[in-house]
């Protein structure tokens, strides 16, 4: 730990909305402050929620570096962003949300863990955020192996690549599409 008010397993959080959270994985934190951004945005007003995130090693696993994860409700929400998205330029596909994933977030002492471990890492990982997203029309995009090029492409130089940036301003630019 490098001090003593370090997370640590078996830490319970307080998240802004008032949940409560047993860290398991201190590698999953980026999550807990997610979750945060996304109570927080409707508290100031968003009636539509997008988030873009390196969540999970996960999805690298499930789709490689070519395609990112996208996740969310209602299915209507979720084909505009995938759309608009792939219109821009990049690759996303559609992943699961059942409920069962959730059943891998239960804690003894808390509203939910912060991690459901390995399997289903990716599902898991939205599950934890769809909790934070109040039942608005949500969409989570996991860009954990879209976000880097290792190597230079003919369209792409080495490094950050900005997956979703293009998708997102197209989003905002024609927010009629959302009515």
């Amino acid at each position: 730990m490098p001090g003593g008010r370090a997370l640590k397993p078996g830490d319970v959080l307080t998240a802004a909305s008032g949940k409560t959270v047993e860290v398991i994985n201190t590698d999953a934190e980026g999550r807990l402050v997610l979750g945060d951004g996304l109570w927080y945005a409707q508290k100031l007003g968003a009636t539509h929620l997008v988030d873009v995130a390196t969540l999970t090693g996960a999805a690298v696993v499930a789709l490689g570096k070519v395609t990112s994860a996208i996740f969310g409700q209602p299915d209507p929400w979720v084909d505009l962003v995938r759309r608009t998205v792939e219109e821009t330029g990049d690759r996303c596909w559609p992943m699961p949300l059942y409920d069962e994933y959730a059943d891998q977030l239960r804690s003894e002492i808390a509203d939910m863990l912060n991690t459901g471990g390995r399997p289903a890492g990716a599902c898991t990982a939205a599950m934890f955020l769809k909790e934070f997203a109040g039942g608005l029309p949500w969409a989570h995009l996991d860009v954990a192996g879209t976000a880097w090029f290792d190597d230079a492409k003919p369209w792409m130089v080495k490094g950050a690549s900005g997956v979703a940036v293009r998708g997102l301003a197209e989003l905002a630019f024609t927010s009629a599409k959302w009515k």
